[in-house]
């Protein structure tokens, strides 16, 4: 029987922002609620890859194919996908994507909602339909790489407002209007930038809010302010949005137990981590790792 994968291919990267924070982040947000990513990833040669949706999803995809092959099925069409290519998939529609035995592919992908999102995919159906060529490779995968890597500092305000601002720039990259060019400035070091760098670096250990102010030689009660100002959330929130951030990584991509993923984020207490994963994302650690797909 052939072997069918949904993840779990070696180097593979995937982010699923919180249901909670996209609700209070994202919908909400004048910004934001018109167009933002809701999970994003990558997966290189991804054999025996195979997802089935017959319902559709709740969001519409982007995939994106820099290498091998694989084919979408969707709106009674069989798209061949090869280095270059691209398309969108409507959300609420039945489809199925799968890697080429032969030479499996290596795709990014990204799930999107919002009324601006709606509306991108509908005219891109309409004006040339949902599968397209982009030469400008390397550019949009440095885009790619610059949203993923704004995620994985968490989830403020300000982040998410620049990474789906960004990511509709990389739509319009896609579409066309516009050539693919990044001018991606190096980040001036705030004391909560030098914190994130800091935390994401010890994500495995129980700091403390004495702990990460001293790093940016800050009273406790300054840097807080500072801190909650920048990116909308306490520190200690931010801290556990990270570290369940990775736990999601581990639930989703290892074997490794449940006991062990709370130790390896620094939250050794396994009915206090259990209590804060379902805090963030709504549901347990077992209940993600059963449920959740991509």
């Amino acid at each position: 029987m052939a072997i069918k994968k949904k993840e779990g291919f070696r180097g593979q990267k995937a982010i699923a922002i919180p249901r909670s924070i996209l609700h209070t982040q994202c919908e909400t947000n004048e910004v934001a609620g018109k167009l933002y990513i809701t999970d994003i990833g990558y997966y290189p040669k991804a054999e025996h890859h195979y997802r089935m949706r017959p319902n559709g999803s709740d969001q519409h995809i982007l995939l994106y194919c820099v290498d091998g092959k694989g084919t979408v099925s969707v709106l009674d069409q069989v798209l061949t996908m090869e280095a270059g290519d691209f398309c969108f998939i409507p959300r609420n529609t039945r489809h199925t994507y799968q890697a080429s035995p032969d030479k499996p592919w290596t795709i990014y992908w990204i799930h999107f909602k919002g009324s601006t999102a709606d509306y991108l995919v509908q005219f891109a159906q309409e004006q040339s339909g949902i599968k397209g060529f982009i030469s400008a490779g390397d550019r949009i995968t440095e885009l790619f790489h610059d949203i993923y890597q704004q995620l994985e500092r968490g989830y403020g305000i300000k982040t998410l407002i620049h990474v789906n601002l960004s990511f509709g720039y990389l739509l319009t990259c896609f579409s066309g209007n516009e050539p693919a060019s990044t001018a991606i400035s190096a980040r001036k070091q705030e004391p909560a930038d030098v914190a994130i760098d800091y935390i994401r670096k010890h994500i495995d250990q129980p700091l403390t809010l004495g702990d990460i102010a001293q790093v940016c030689n800050l009273s406790p009660n300054h840097f807080t302010v500072l801190f909650k100002r920048k990116t909308g959330f306490t520190v200690i929130e931010y801290f556990n949005h990270l570290k369940i951030q990775r736990a999601c990584q581990y639930l989703l991509f290892t074997d490794l137990r449940i006991k062990e993923i709370a130790e390896s984020v620094g939250l050794p207490d396994q009915h206090y981590f259990s209590r804060v994963f379902k805090k963030v994302m709504g549901v347990s650690p077992l209940d993600y790792r059963q449920k959740r797909s991509h």
